[in-house]
């Protein structure tokens, strides 16, 4: 990836370039609109973290973590920790298979750590043409189901013990 690939904050001079983000056709339902999300950081201050992901001067792609939330997979857990992780990714149609939702995913886990985390939550819809795939790819594990029938990932952050 290139040194000039970058997140940066949302601001009155780059929001309307990630309103009109897309994705590819028949992703629409896997994710989103950029709007929307961008909505839900404005409501949620303090869980929502949504980035702008930038090439040079090109808006390619948005993603949004969360940090601290309590999951309703984890009711009647024990001591289950609150959750953060990655709530949105958004890759423009033509800037895909680039490595610019990669770089993004490796920028909020590192955020998660940089806050004290260790585990990294992401949440997908099934279905052909979704990112399940990308996900387990990047180290993803299967978790199982959420209430409202999304698939749960974890993926640990924490760096291995002594051998």
């Amino acid at each position: 990836m290139k040194a000039t690939v970058r997140l940066e904050e949302l601001t009155p001079d780059n929001v309307l370039d990630a309103c009109r983000l897309e994705v590819a056709p028949g992703q629409e339902g896997f994710v989103a609109p950029v709007a929307r999300s961008i909505a839900e950081a404005y409501v949620h201050p303090d869980v929502a973290w949504p980035r702008l992901i930038c090439d040079g001067d090109r808006a390619v792609g948005f993603v949004m973590a969360f940090f601290d939330i309590p999951f309703a997979y984890d009711r009647g857990v024990p001591g289950a920790p609150a959750r953060s992780g990655l709530w949105r990714l958004a890759v423009a149609a033509g800037e895909q298979g680039r490595g610019y939702g990669r770089f993004a995913v490796t920028a909020v886990n590192d955020e998660i750590r940089r806050r004290g985390g260790t585990l990294s939550t992401v949440t997908w819809r099934s279905g052909e043409g979704g990112p399940q795939e990308f996900y387990l790819r990047l180290g993803y594990r299967w978790r199982g189901l959420t209430e409202d029938g999304e698939n749960l990932g974890e993926m640990d952050l924490a760096p291995p013990g002594p051998a």
